[in-house]
């Protein structure tokens, strides 16, 4: 059935209603916050896709179309259920290349080209799964050029990483690793299996790289919050203080396994919304 453009609205509200930042986006300006629906909605659906499990050579063809789908909104003929992102597409100046990097970051994990890789292509791999993200995002924020693509740049990177110590456990259960090959050398963990690696009782050592990377990230990107308007860089900020929180949570609780679960507190949330918008 073909929706219209008011259900497709709702549908991308809803989707993004899962996502940690709902509230941080409920607040925004309505037409920056529907784009970043649109925008969310288009990442849950690829995201979706390489994490669905099946044949990869079938998981490639769903991606396949989707970069069909997004050249279609650049040659002016947008399927019916992209009008409202086409219309973010045209209203906000966002890129074609960051979309389609966004699914070749998808593509990287469907065909397992991401396990234990080196830090080039781990580093390649954050650039279209979380930068690529950002470089859209700052667009709806109204970033100039200069600071909003070194904002996606550190500030993408710094999220995927934390996301990556978070999940490590979640993603060896489907046998992704994205600890990278470096890091395991000097851990002295010889296995790329990535049960077995999480299992190690050394896996702290081989964590450390990525958490100073990451903080080194969180760092460049406050460098840009502090130069930039306030309200451009709101929600950003936003999304950085919170999973800066989630690192400390990671750091704090260690490596050893069996290892808890860390969330973000919805109450942390609520304090870091009051501290960007209200302080």
């Amino acid at each position: 059935m073909t929706l219209a453009i008011s259900e497709q609205v709702e549908d991308a509200g809803a989707r993004a209603s899962g996502s940690s930042f709902y509230l941080a986006m409920r607040l925004m300006p309505a037409k920056q916050r529907q784009a970043m629906f649109e925008i969310y909605s288009f990442c849950r659906a690829v995201d979706d896709i390489a994490d669905n499990g099946g044949p990869a050579d079938v998981q490639s063809l769903r991606l396949q179309r989707w970069r069909d789908d997004i050249d279609a909104i650049y040659a002016g003929a947008p399927r019916a259920r992209l009008k409202t992102l086409a219309e973010s597409v045209a209203q906000f100046g966002l890129r074609r290349d960051d979309f389609m990097a966004v699914i070749d970051g998808m593509e990287m994990d469907v065909l397992g080209t991401v396990s234990a890789p080196n830090w080039t292509q781990l580093d390649l791999y954050c650039d279209r799964v979380a930068s690529a993200v950002g470089r859209l995002s700052v667009r709806v924020f109204g970033m100039a050029e200069a600071p909003g693509l070194a904002l996606a740049h550190h500030l993408g990177r710094a999220l995927q990483l934390t996301n990556i110590l978070r999940d490590i456990d979640e993603d060896a259960g489907i046998d992704r690793l994205y600890l990278p090959e470096e890091a395991l050398v000097g851990a002295g963990i010889a296995t790329r299996i990535a049960r077995e690696v999480v299992a190690s009782p050394n896996v702290a050592v081989a964590c450390a790289p990525v958490v100073a990377r990451a903080e080194l990230h969180f760092q460049e990107a406050d460098l840009v919050f502090a130069a930039s308007p306030r309200a451009a860089v709101r929600t950003p900020r936003i999304m950085g203080l919170a999973y800066r929180s989630i690192l400390a949570q990671l750091i704090a609780r260690g490596w050893s396994a069996p290892r808890a679960p860390v969330k973000l507190r919805r109450s942390r949330l609520i304090w870091i919304l009051v501290r960007c918008f209200c302080l």
